[in-house]
């Protein structure tokens, strides 16, 4: 399930940020009547497509493994979270049918009708992903039930469900962050192509409009991680000493950068540690007090050094990003070329990747940080999945799967670089 999630959270990011692009570079074209930005559009209407069907692919494997792997939280959760799949459902093959238009009703339909099945996508990729985000976000701060004896949810409310206290934070952290990674992804892959010695309008006509999704998500990034952090500190104090390695139940805790976390001498070696500002961040407070690993039994700890590793990972390249986002505004703002600047161009290129990275690191930290529950305080994981033996057969099968469609999409993908190099 872990490798389902990791290879299909890639395509639902694209999914999400690409089409805007796509729609804005169309808006800009019937603005502006460049063709390039027809060119643009249509290149990125194509990618859209094949990055589509390969998303779709892998979310129905993950449709089959939800069932399949897990019938004991199936059996508890599944009237609480059947509305939000649902609506993912359609929120899916709304998508799939505006886009069809899209794809193939630039001559066939009016322009505003164009325009406006591309913001349907927009809008439905959007929805999809934020239905889906709902049902982790209740798996985290888990509402709109009572508990019975013998563990059975009773008096369930699912509209509630989908209010809990983590659904607009882990909404918002989860945009922003497909805003950000496909636009840097986009903005790294022509920022090379322009390093290489072709600085042809399409590349710069691109390299904006990306910068224009991936930067400000970026910028903002970090205080969705705010609002996130704080929720954690409230309702997860164990996840949150995990993500930073904190053992002692202290006031005035400190933030660490690096480190490592050592369960059986129950310390973190080799950290920076900031004094007081784990306090400061996690309840804006410098003399709250921040509960540690120590407080809990050994058995309700998740694996702490992953979870403080990720947590490391996703901090550390998500503030590269705001960084080279800031950089991008300030250059802006003195009114210079991106494309000219070699130093900016090459810190984009070697962000092209970090914020899908950053994302991955960022669900470890998410489910691994809850661990051992799979609803929290409620359902432990061991309780939640199946007894069946074997399953490395379908583990298998599944990475084997994963390889062919991750092959096609490189294929795609270094098709379309190398006709970007030759416009």
């Amino acid at each position: 399930m872990a490798m389902s999630l990791g290879f299909h959270i890639i395509f639902a990011e694209i999914g999400i940020a690409l089409p805007l692009m796509m729609v804005i570079a169309e808006l800009m074209w019937r603005r502006t009547g460049d063709a390039t930005y027809l060119e643009l559009a249509k290149r990125w209407a194509r990618g859209t497509a094949v990055l589509f069907a390969v998303g779709a692919v892998s979310g129905t494997v993950l449709s089959f493994e939800l069932g399949l792997l897990w019938p004991g939280f199936m059996r508890l959760a599944g009237p609480l979270i059947g509305i939000p799949f649902s609506l993912e459902g359609f929120a899916f093959f709304l998508e799939a049918i505006f886009l069809g238009i899209y794809l193939y009703g630039w001559e066939r339909v009016g322009p505003r009708a164009h325009l406006a099945a591309g913001f349907i996508v927009v809008a439905s990729g959007a929805a999809s992903a934020v239905f889906v985000v709902l049902v982790n976000a209740w798996m985290n701060t888990p509402v709109g039930y009572r508990l019975a004896e013998g563990g059975t949810l009773i008096g369930i409310d699912p509209i509630r469900g989908m209010q809990s206290p983590a659904a607009f934070p882990q909404a918002l952290h989860m945009l922003l962050a497909s805003y950000a990674a496909t636009g840097f992804a986009v903005a790294g892959m022509h920022a090379w192509v322009t390093l290489r010695g072709h600085p042809s309008a399409l590349h710069r006509r691109a390299l904006a409009i990306a910068l224009a999704v991936g930067a400000p998500a970026a910028v903002l990034q970090p205080l969705s991680g705010d609002i996130s952090a704080r929720l954690v500190a409230e309702t997860q104090p164990v996840k949150l000493a995990s993500m930073e390695g904190q053992w002692e139940t202290l006031r005035r805790a400190p933030l660490r950068i690096g480190g490592w976390p050592d369960a059986e001498r129950e310390e973190t070696r080799l950290a920076l540690e900031l004094p007081g500002a784990l306090s400061l961040l996690a309840y804006h407070d410098l003399n709250a007090e921040v509960k540690g690993l120590k407080a809990v039994p050994r058995g309700d700890r998740p694996p702490v050094a992953v979870v403080h590793l990720a947590f490391q990972a996703m901090v550390g390249l998500g503030s590269f990003l705001a960084f080279v986002a800031l950089w991008v505004g300030w250059t802006i703002s003195k009114r210079r070329d991106l494309a000219s600047n070699r130093p900016l161009l090459f810190a984009l290129t070697l962000a092209t990747p970090f914020g899908y990275l950053a994302t991955e690191a960022g669900w470890v930290v998410t489910e691994v940080g809850r661990q051992p529950w799979v609803v929290q305080g409620v359902m432990r994981t061991s309780d939640a999945l199946t007894p069946m033996p074997g399953l490395i057969v379908p583990l298998m099968l599944f990475a084997v799967l994963y390889l062919g469609l991750g092959a096609v999409v490189v294929s795609l993908i270094r098709s379309l670089v190398q006709e970007t190099t030759v416009s």
